[in-house]
């Protein structure tokens, strides 16, 4: 009895998916929870797993495909693996008795063997599978590379073969490489071409003195991470844990527009900017002003984590009613973030730096970071904007305000 394999139930949020890669082929045998294919959508990447044990059967949506909520994908027929479909026998057959040369572009390669195979110039249609039903395993392609190796060369037989399979350019090649670009990356360069056009949006900057941040850190991470059984105290959460003090003062940073409305948010929901391989991706503090510092780090490191991992669910970068960005990580000093709609400001963090500063007088070296906050002008006033912003400087150089709320 076959199984479908469908499309997972997708938010209103997201219209529909694009089939980013099948992770098995007709005929592979699949072990129940094991992943199948990734679905892209404008938000994340969602993994279908196998309900059961058995084998691929067919593949009906073929990657690159847009497929809605719940639609099917495929079907998995029943077996271990060593049975495939009608066809399968027949190839794997021939796969096994036909010499390698004669295999031919049919022969089934895993992912690994192919890679190896691409990597070292050799034909994968010239493997032989040792595999089931004529698979052709790492093994086969590691020995293929070991025997490519200690083969005698030939110098007059195949002068151009060497050159063919030489990765080195020649001076003065101008090489291009073109791809698809991903549906989260396309949603983002939308999302922000958008925000351009529809805001009115202004920068302000400021810098922040971080000697006194810094010094309680470096007093208390020990002791902090010994507590919190691991977390680190890091600077983001004292940079949330002020934002959210001010916004508690100016609610209209923390409000959107919609229609002909203004929406005023009672909590806090801060997005942290997370840069992944697929995108800039933004994972949700919900009610953030209710957390603690270690609260706050620990589901940062949670959310990065994920994101490295692709795993970040679409409920977990939904909403948000106000966002912080790093830049300072890549060694930025200073730049202009754009407001990720229907937000009405984002707060962008910089690289911290030894500047010389006068302070009572005398030139002092101190840590010194750019912060920049752009915002909706429609929603914002110039000067709140500005207040809003030496509110978070005023914490962060004496963060005994942020324990007093003063």
């Amino acid at each position: 009895m076959a199984i479908e394999i469908k499309a997972p139930t997708f938010p209103e949020s997201v219209a529909d998916g694009t089939v980013a890669t099948w992770h098995k082929k007709p005929g592979d045998a699949v072990k129940r929870d094991e992943l199948i294919v990734d679905i892209e959508t404008d938000k994340v990447v969602i993994e279908v797993l196998a309900e059961a044990d058995g084998v691929l059967a067919t593949i009906i949506k073929n990657e690159g495909d847009t497929v809605l909520s719940n639609e099917l994908l495929g079907t998995l027929g029943e077996g271990s693996g060593a049975a495939a479909p009608a066809a399968a026998p027949a190839a794997a057959t021939a796969a096994q008795t036909a010499a390698p040369a004669a295999s031919g572009d049919d022969a089934i390669l895993s992912p690994a063997a192919r890679k190896i195979a691409e990597e070292n110039g050799i034909d994968p249609s010239s493997l032989a599978g040792t595999g089931k039903g004529g698979r052709v395993t790492k093994e086969d392609a590691v020995a293929a590379v070991e025997a490519k190796k200690n083969a005698p060369s030939a110098p007059s037989a195949k002068p151009s073969a060497p050159a063919a399979a030489e990765p080195m350019l020649a001076a003065g090649d101008r090489v291009e490489k073109r791809v698809p670009m991903t549906r989260v990356r396309a949603t983002v360069a939308r999302r922000l071409v958008e925000a351009q056009s529809n805001m009115a949006m202004l920068t302000t900057f400021n810098e922040v003195d971080m000697t006194e941040v810094m010094a309680l850190r470096s007093k208390y991470k020990d002791l902090f991470e010994k507590t919190h059984n691991g977390v680190r105290l890091g600077f983001m959460s004292f940079f949330v844990k002020a934002a959210t003090e001010a916004l508690k003062r100016f609610p209209a940073v923390n409000a959107s527009i919609d229609g002909a409305d203004i929406v005023y948010h009672g909590y806090a929901d801060v997005g942290v900017a997370v840069s992944s391989d697929r995108g800039l991706v933004v994972p949700v503090l919900r009610n953030a002003e209710l957390m603690s510092l270690a609260e706050i780090e620990n589901g940062i490191a949670t959310y990065g984590k994920k994101a490295r991992d692709g795993k970040l669910s679409i409920d977990e970068m939904t909403g948000g009613t106000f966002t912080i960005t790093n830049g300072g990580t890549f060694g930025s000093m200073m730049s202009t973030p754009i407001v990720n709609p229907p937000q009405a400001a984002i707060l962008g963090m910089h690289n911290i730096l030894q500047r010389p500063m006068a302070v009572n007088g005398q030139v002092v070296i101190r840590p010194m970071m750019y912060l920049a906050l752009s915002y909706d002008h429609r929603l914002i006033d110039g000067k709140e904007a500005v207040t809003f912003l030496v509110t978070i400087k005023n914490l962060l150089e004496d963060p005994a305000r942020l324990l007093l709320d003063i």
